[in-house]
């Protein structure tokens, strides 16, 4: 019985999901985006499970925590229809975030649109276009830039990093700063393409940023999960994991976020492979996890590093697979304040801070948690980007240059924190 119910779910979510690898364009028509705010430890547990009723077509935007923390789900309008009854009758508060996403991303597309002559700063852009844009900064500064291959993804595509800094006949201590992770987190992309231009633009003219850059070598990899990414332009906007197919299983992706081999497989990733947190057969069963990782621990002296996501604003620290402290939570967290001081002075964004399970979930198995825990990095840090769930991850274009801005002003102080807190 056991084993035809697990048949079931899978075939169900595989099925209504189509994650079976078909590309065509998958619609949101009618689906919904609810915030629901448990106040207690058993509906909490219940909206948890959700995910594994294939009938549901759950799609977590923010994930289960804590009673009184907020979620944000994604659903088909009949199961949001079913889901808001049920709520309503035990009393569970709930609002109505987004009342059709498919109406959203069209919005977004349209405002993306337009005949740009040159890389436009403003726009969301395709993979190839980032790629190409990365290579044109190396052409234009080939005094401090140069394009860096990573890893290659399981599709083939190859991954691309910038290096910036002033060349160095030693190896000078590096921080590591990436984005687009999770496929469907455009935002990430384009605000950490938006800060390698400043830092580019601004060498030899700003004094800090100039300091930064003879001091580090900076690494700025605009999209890590490529084959993700590129999924999410062609067939499914929604889609958050890699495109790797492991074998056994119909489903398609893990999550990269969950791969990494700190605390793999423990509470906050899902083993299933169908899940939208699923942490893969094994931990860098990933291609690009894996890739990424080999370059950090083999390649340069890295003394910082950021993993940029999106949405909520939360500038967060180690841990994410347990509620404890790390010994170094102090330090990290006065760097946190920092950037998010530097952050709200640009546009009065709220910005909040802390480690990550204690801000927004427990996540075991993340970048962040296994480049501080096995490689010694004390800096190290995931941030989740604009808005706090008015969009989402469909944030228009109109917010990536604000977005860009004052991430920028975080980062630049953040790296001067770790300049004038560090032993070089």
């Amino acid at each position: 019985m056991a084993t035809q119910v697990y048949i079931r779910v899978i075939l169900g979510i595989c099925t209504a999901l189509s994650v079976t690898g078909a590309d065509d364009y998958f619609r949101y028509d009618g689906y919904r985006v609810l915030r629901i705010t448990p106040e207690i430890k058993s509906h909490v547990s219940w909206i948890s499970e959700w995910e594994n009723d294939p009938d549901l077509q759950v799609d977590f935007w923010r994930a289960p925590s804590v009673p009184g923390r907020y979620i944000d789900v994604m659903l088909p309008l009949k199961s949001a229809n079913k889901i808001e009854r049920v709520l309503g009758t035990y009393n569970i508060s709930f609002d109505v975030l987004i009342s059709d996403v498919q109406k959203v991303i069209d919005d977004q597309t349209m405002r993306n649109q337009g005949n740009d002559t040159e890389f436009s700063f403003s726009k969301y852009h395709k993979f190839e276009e980032i790629q190409d844009w990365l290579h044109q900064m190396a052409r234009l500064h080939s005094d401090i830039a140069t394009v860096v291959e990573i890893t290659t993804t399981f599709e083939g595509r190859t991954i691309h990093a910038l290096k910036v800094g002033k060349p160095s006949t030693t190896t000078k201590q590096a921080i590591w700063i990436e984005g687009g992770i999770h496929a469907r987190e455009w935002i990430s992309p384009a605000t950490v393409i938006y800060m390698t231009k400043e830092f580019l633009q601004r060498y030899g003219h700003d004094k800090e940023v100039t300091d930064l850059l003879n001091t580090f070598d900076w690494y700025f990899l605009p999209v890590f999960n490529a084959d993700g990414y590129v999924y999410t332009w062609n067939a499914r906007r929604m889609w958050r994991k890699t495109r790797t197919r492991h074998k056994g299983s119909i489903c398609v992706g893990a999550d990269p976020n969950r791969n990494w081999d700190a605390h793999w497989g423990e509470p906050g990733a899902s083993h299933f492979p169908c899940s939208d947190t699923y942490c893969g057969p094994s931990a860098f069963s990933e291609p690009s996890v894996k890739g990424v990782a080999d370059f950090i621990q083999n390649h340069g002296r890295f003394i910082g590093f950021m993993d940029f996501h999106s949405y909520s604003q939360l500038w967060m620290s180690p841990w994410g697979y347990t509620y404890d402290l790390p010994k170094d939570f102090k330090i990290q967290d006065k760097l946190s304040a920092s950037a998010v001081e530097a952050l709200g002075s640009v546009h009065g964004t709220k910005y909040e801070h802390g480690t990550i399970a204690n801000v927004i979930y427990v996540a075991s198995g993340s970048s962040v948690d296994w480049t501080y825990d096995k490689l010694g990095i004390v800096y190290s840090y995931g941030v989740e980007l604009r808005d706090t769930g008015h969009y989402g991850f469909l944030l228009p274009p109109e917010e990536i240059v604000p977005s860009g801005e004052e991430t920028f002003a975080a980062v630049l102080a953040s790296g001067m924190f770790i300049l004038n807190n560090s032993f070089l």
